[in-house]
């Protein structure tokens, strides 16, 4: 089941990030990325009030995978796949819901900056290098070059504009999301994110 959400992943090519200070305004990002037809998206556990949410994202999500991410415990794994979380992702590496997510056969995309942090994503196979925009794209490439074979997913000060070039230069699929609700029109910015089977 995780090759099989680890493909979607890759092939919807970019990972929509909803963080929000409040409930309604997480829910109003969350349904602008659903309508526009990605094929995942990313809740935090940042949100207040994230555990009444996610059963609502995944209740009206069809196709579209419906992540956890800011996973830091074990404890918050266990409930977001109990409401129906279909991966999880952590911005760094944590070795509990590591384990957890192991156990209990979910896909856990687990985030790191350094080598040596990245590299603990190598069983896996799928990674998160965060926060991407402070090494950029030749970063990226770096390392890369030494972890050949690991999905990434470079998250972090992204702006959408940037997306092809990230997926241009070695990205598995890319996470955005300040830039994405900031201003403009979403859903204009979100069609320009979707990729066509």
């Amino acid at each position: 089941m995780s090759a099989e959400i680890v493909e979607r992943i890759g092939a919807a090519r970019v990972l929509p990030v909803v963080r929000a200070p409040d409930r309604q305004t997480a829910r109003t990002y969350a349904k602008a990325v659903l309508d526009a037809g990605l094929g995942a998206i990313e809740l935090t556990t940042t949100i207040p009030g994230w555990a009444d949410l996610l059963p609502e994202v995944v209740a009206n999500a069809g196709d579209t995978l419906i992540g956890m991410g800011t996973v830091t415990s074990a404890a918050d794994a266990a409930l977001a796949v109990a409401l129906g979380a279909h991966f999880l992702v952590s911005p760094y590496p944590v070795e509990d819901v590591r384990t957890f997510a192991r156990e209990h056969g979910i896909l856990f995309i687990e985030g790191g900056m350094t080598p040596a942090e990245l590299a603990v994503t190598v069983p896996a196979g799928i990674g998160k290098l965060f926060p991407a925009h402070v090494g950029g794209l030749a970063y990226l490439k770096s390392v890369s070059a030494i972890l050949p074979g690991l999905k990434i997913i470079p998250t972090g000060g992204i702006p959408v504009a940037d997306v092809p070039d990230w997926l241009a230069g070695g990205a598995f699929a890319v996470g955005v999301g300040s830039d994405l609700y900031a201003g403009g029109d979403i859903s204009a910015k979100l069609a320009t994110l979707k990729v066509d089977d």
